[in-house]
């Protein structure tokens, strides 16, 4: 089950960071420091952007190349290293996940908080086990049974993230009015999602909000998103922007920062908490 630690999906990015940071320093660009380890170029750019696992060995020799000789810092990235190897909760599902979920799901574990936007579908850390399992098997046409429970199984556990006995994540959704609307699985399963819905909108750490079709124009109609705070200064916020053909992380601060303007913009253009909640419950009541 889902745990509240930051988990190795976060320790790795951060050592990738760091490592960066120093080869920079000493002067070496991805290329050079490839060259005099004898690897390529595409290992150290998987290695700095937390997307391959790494050796404490190879952590190692990158220390040596770029002259660190503290050893407090050494000692560190290395213990980074280590813990980066480690099995996350989801490594239980293995190949069921869709390509990147496995990062996504390092990701959501680790993050203090996500502010989402929710331009077709209700977020996955609010699906009932009935939506899931209908949205799945709409979405995913070629998978067997099994493959469709499985990532319903995996959507399902994902949702301790709410709940963990440690500083639980801190949900804010705002959701495209047509969500609410969209019988996914038929009216009975809607309106039970709505009222789940309406029943984690009453936690304090979960903010929903509605923005209504009325408004016409505004910052999300190119789609959803996500924005991830992590709750050490030292990992800077990541953007995510999902769809079918895979998983996109978007890291870059200045990308990063138009995403969470662009949350702002949307929150202030949806109706408040009460209105929201108001509105939730009369299209459950309509079903």
């Amino acid at each position: 089950m889902p745990a509240g630690s930051e988990g190795p999906t976060v320790r790795l990015r951060r050592l990738g960071m760091e490592l960066r940071v120093l080869r920079e320093a000493a002067g070496l660009n991805s290329q050079q420091a490839a060259d005099e380890l004898g690897c390529s170029q595409s290992k150290i750019s998987r290695v700095e952007t937390g997307k391959s696992p790494v050796s404490v060995r190879d952590v190692r020799d990158l220390l040596g190349l770029y002259a660190v000789t503290d050893e407090e810092q050494r000692e560190r990235l290395l213990g980074l290293a280590r813990d980066s190897r480690q099995r996350g909760w989801w490594a239980e599902f293995g190949s069921w996940l869709p390509s990147g979920f496995d990062t996504y799901a390092g990701m959501e574990a680790a993050t203090a908080s996500v502010r989402a936007y929710q331009a077709q579908l209700v977020h996955g850390l609010l699906q009932t086990e009935d939506y899931a399992r209908a949205l799945l098997r709409a979405l995913r046409v070629e998978d067997t049974r099994e493959s469709v429970e499985k990532l319903v199984e995996f959507r399902m556990a994902r949702q301790a993230q709410l709940t963990r006995a440690e500083n639980p994540l801190r949900l804010w959704v705002i959701f495209e009015e047509e969500v609410l609307k969209r019988p996914v699985g038929g009216p009975a399963v809607m309106q039970a999602q709505l009222q789940r819905i309406l029943e984690a909108a009453e936690e304090p750490t979960i903010t929903i909000q509605v923005l209504p079709t009325a408004r016409g124009a505004h910052a999300g109609l190119d789609g959803s998103f996500s924005v991830f705070e992590f709750p050490d200064p030292g990992d800077p916020d990541v953007a995510y922007v999902g769809g079918p053909i895979g998983t996109v992380f978007v890291e870059k601060i200045e990308d990063v920062r138009r995403f969470a303007t662009r949350f702002d913009h949307l929150r202030a253009a949806a109706l408040d908490i009460g209105e929201s909640a108001d509105l939730i419950a009369t299209t459950a009541r309509g079903m």
